[in-house]
């Protein structure tokens, strides 16, 4: 019995001994795992710290790479910097916007949809503002004197819209949502005729109105271009109504920012003669002169062109009746062909702008034809040589000209309309711009039934041609007779100037003979 006694104590001391050292060993992992989460805390925290420092740098690098570039050539002092960073806000605002509501119900019209329902689309979204428009010219002139706060009304006032929509969103409020985007693309409209008619009051002595315009434009399209994928990516993971609430965010603090641009860019109230003070806010192609009328109309042709263009394509290549669509086992789909028009479009659009700011020596009047005669050139070849290649290239080249021969007008417009109704003049415009590419987007539905892609671009090649033709031949009859009026001018001056004869007496004085 002792023996098994002395044998259990054993046993029993040994498995104590086991259990201590067990408990040692757990003791020693324990801090062990401890002292490495405390390393590995320290480490991520290190790495998150270094990681925000590097992107804050690069964030600071970048805006002060973009302070270069947007106050170069004296625009910093003159306020044209501020102007092209404000821009680029809106253009941010609007592109949140856009893309926010192309995954709701009011914008998800599919394409494949019968013509009818988005011909109903395109009048209905379009037209209201058409009418519109007109209006926010005059209301803009009576409140030239305060055009920061005009402007910064515009963003509040969007950013609001974009509060209401966003609570629309969720049951399906399609008249909200209706009158938010309309409500949304006037006041877009808006601040673009109030940012246009203040540009000759923050223009460096430098630069050229058409380079201007082209900065502005040019930052306008690259923050669009940036935004239009991370919008699409936070509509995808989080849905319409949070990007509309960053929309709204971002247009609140961009009107902060337009009330601090310069003072110089509010005009002062001129005084009006009643009736005849009132009736020059109205303004029409009659009275804007031939050299706006001029650009106007071949504006015109360029934008129902890119309305046409658009919706003609689009249909017939989701009807296949495209050629390169045509095989067993075409390289390019629709969906495939279709971004890369699109991706054609927002290139020439780049493009453009880039142009503009680069021919700021040359005539606007010039670049308008110019670009309206490139753009006949190039519906010619795409419809006799109609493929994949040559739909991407006249899409390129619609675009840019679009954007180019629209800034040469915003120039036009700038330096020959007075101050007092330039805002009209450029709601005018934009509304009759608009209109033509409502017309265009229409005919382009029509001619895309005939499922020919030769009959709709002679068609709009034939009647591109005629207008620069009737263009071309008005502006010459126009030089022709601004030079016979300058010769006439000349002629009577010299005339005025010639001295009288020698031989003509003087009856009021007396004759006298010398030798007496």
């Amino acid at each position: 019995m002792d023996g098994g006694w002395d044998r259990a104590r054993e046993v029993s001391r040994r498995v104590g001994r086991g259990v201590a050292d067990a408990s040692r060993a757990t003791a020693r992992a324990g801090r062990a795992t401890a002292v490495g989460g405390r390393r590995a805390g320290l480490a991520t925290a290190r790495g998150a710290r270094r990681a925000g420092a590097a992107t804050a740098r690069g964030a600071r690098s970048v805006g002060r790479a973009t302070r270069r570039l947007t106050h170069a050539g004296g625009a910093g002092r003159t306020g044209l910097g501020r102007l092209i960073e404000l821009t680029a806000g809106h253009s941010v605002g609007d592109t949140l916007v856009t893309v926010a509501l192309a995954s709701t119900v009011f914008f998800g019209v599919p394409v494949g949809e019968a013509r009818g329902p988005v011909a109903l689309y395109l009048v209905i979204t379009m037209l209201p503002f058409a009418l519109l428009a007109p209006f926010v010219g005059p209301i803009l002139d009576r409140f030239r004197s305060g055009r920061r706060y005009v402007m910064a009304g515009t963003l509040f006032g969007r950013g609001l819209l974009c509060f209401a929509m966003a609570a629309a969103v969720g049951p399906g409020d399609l008249v909200t949502l209706f009158g938010g985007a309309l409500g949304v693309l006037v006041l877009s409209k808006a601040y673009n005729v109030s940012r246009a008619a203040i540009m000759p009051s923050v223009l460096p002595a430098d630069i050229t109105l058409v380079s201007a315009n082209a900065r502005v434009a040019l930052f306008s399209l690259v923050s669009a271009g940036v935004v239009v994928p991370v919008g699409a990516g936070l509509a995808a993971w989080l849905g319409s109504a949070p990007v509309l609430r960053i929309a709204m965010v971002v247009f609140l603090l961009v009107g902060v920012f337009a009330v601090r641009l310069p003072r110089h860019v509010d005009a002062p109230d001129l005084e009006e003669d009643g009736e005849e003070g009132r009736a020059s806010r109205w303004r029409t192609l009659l009275q804007v002169g031939p050299a706006v009328a001029e650009a106007v109309w071949a504006n015109v042709a360029i934008r129902l062109f890119s309305g046409f263009l658009l919706f003609f394509l689009l249909f017939l290549v989701q009807d296949g009746q495209v050629p390169w669509l045509a095989g067993p086992a075409p390289l390019f789909d629709v969906p495939r062909t279709i971004a890369l028009l699109a991706a054609a479009a927002g290139l020439g659009g780049l493009a453009g702008a880039a142009v503009a700011n680069w021919a700021r020596n040359h005539s606007p009047q010039v670049i308008v034809l110019l670009t309206l005669a490139v753009t006949s050139v190039t519906t010619i070849v795409t419809a006799v040589f109609f493929g994949l290649w040559t739909a991407f290239a006249i899409s390129v080249v619609t675009a840019f000209a679009q954007e180019l021969g629209k800034l040469a007008l915003d120039a036009i417009v700038q330096r020959e309309i007075g101050e007092e109704v330039r805002s009209s003049t450029f709601g005018v415009v934009e509304a009759l711009l608009q209109l033509a590419w409502v017309f265009g987007g229409l005919v382009g539905l029509v001619l895309s039934l005939t499922e020919s892609s030769l009959a709709g671009l002679v068609t709009l090649a034939v009647a591109l041609t005629a207008a620069l033709g009737w263009l071309v031949i008005r502006r010459r009859a126009r030089l022709r007779a601004v030079d016979e009026r300058l010769d006439a001018t000349v002629r009577q001056a010299r005339s005025e100037e010639r001295p009288e004869p020698r031989d003509t007496l003087d009856s009021t004085k007396p004759l006298t003979n010398p030798n007496a």
